[in-house]
């Protein structure tokens, strides 16, 4: 008879799995908020939700994501302490675009075989981005999948839940032909469009560890450029005074237009001009590499602008300040105007929607700046 099998020789560390958690502790004991009951290690994570009792109508936004194909370049470098901040900004922040507040977070990482370190170094990057956000982390989930994922493999996703007033919920019901539109720096590529990414570097036969003058950095360490985490300063720009925001986008999967056309109604358009920003060089390097098409670039990659605000013409220069004060690059890229009152410019996209969404439509005109 053969020797007995166990769930060890089957490919599950049940002991590297505990040692993991160990590790984490710390990160994740700063990644909390008062409402937080009990610690890590229960069943299910709890959060006080007394407080909303004090509100109007309180209306509970949720929101879940993962980071995409940009998990492989971190197995690839063997560096994971940065995929925690794609994942935090990929959830938390579309949970803001309504308007909502972030209050806890969960997570789940899944992975052919559990290395007590390297899980860790994931979840230390979840906490640190928490923490950034305000967010509690109130609880994760660590898979080993031996056979379906390779031992170096792993993935992970995540989920937030939030809360905003009724009355205060942000979206196209607010937006008005007049208003302006802000762009927000992003921090890089983010966390969309690695598929397209990894293909052009490797078709180039450009190695991770490749130094880019023009980048500053190694190839990799660029393309590992965490996410910049938006919420904080996004939830103290619709606090702020003299500020009344009508509609904020998230630029992820679809690109710039797209995603801003899904937070616009019906019957408007906004035209945005190219010219009132320069993308970083890595946008340029995908694009002249791989002979990418511009309209597949822009559909593909946020092109330098991570997050867009829609607000009245009134309330610009303060939140022009308040974005300053803050540290959070931000402009004037375009305007919002009646569809009846304009004519779309000939021979450029006109973008309606996205995502299911049949909203507003979005033209960008020009070229960017040098």
């Amino acid at each position: 008879m053969s020797e007995p099998i166990t769930y060890a020789s089957a490919g599950v560390d049940v002991e590297a799995g505990d040692r993991a958690v160990e590790l984490m502790k710390d990160s994740v004991r700063r990644a909390t908020r008062p409402e937080v009951l009990g610690g890590l290690g229960g069943f299910a994570g709890m959060f006080d939700a007394s407080a909303l009792a004090g509100m109007r109508r309180p209306v509970l936004a949720t929101s879940t994501d993962g980071v995409g194909t940009k998990v492989a370049i971190a197995q690839a470098m063997d560096r994971h302490d940065t995929i925690g901040f794609d994942l935090v900004g990929m959830v938390v922040d579309d949970i803001v675009v309504c308007g909502a507040e972030p209050l806890f977070m969960t997570d789940y990482i899944a992975t052919g075989k559990v290395v007590p370190e390297r899980i860790a170094a994931i979840v230390s990057g979840i906490a640190a981005a928490c923490e950034q956000a305000g967010v509690a982390l109130v609880g994760g989930e660590t898979a080993e999948h031996p056979g379906l994922l390779d031992p170096d493999e792993y993935d992970c996703a995540g989920a937030a839940t939030g809360v905003v007033e009724h009355d205060e919920v942000l979206g196209p019901q607010r937006v008005r032909a007049g208003d302006v539109v802000l762009g927000m720096a992003s921090s890089g590529l983010h966390s969309n469009g690695y598929s397209l990414v990894r293909r052009v570097f490797s078709a180039a036969g450009w190695d991770y560890e490749r130094p880019v003058a023009e980048l500053g950095a190694t190839l990799g360490e660029s393309l590992l450029t965490p996410t910049r985490v938006y919420s904080r300063d996004l939830l103290a720009l619709i606090r702020a005074e003299g500020v009344d925001i009508h509609a904020l986008s998230h630029v992820t999967g679809g690109g710039l237009a797209a995603n801003l056309a899904r937070v616009l109604p019906q019957g408007v358009l906004a035209t945005l001009d190219r010219s009132t920003w320069t993308p970083a060089p890595i946008f340029e390097l995908v694009q002249r590499l791989g002979q990418v098409p511009q309209a597949d670039l822009e559909r593909t990659l946020n092109m330098g602008v991570g997050f867009v605000a829609v607000l009245p013409e009134e309330s610009v220069d303060r939140a022009l300040a308040v974005c300053a004060e803050r540290d959070l690059p931000a402009w004037v890229m375009g305007r919002v105007a009646d569809r009846g009152s304009v004519t779309p410019a000939e021979g450029h996209e006109v973008v309606h929607g996205a995502k299911g969404v049949d909203g507003g439509a979005v033209q960008l005109l020009g070229a960017y700046a040098g």
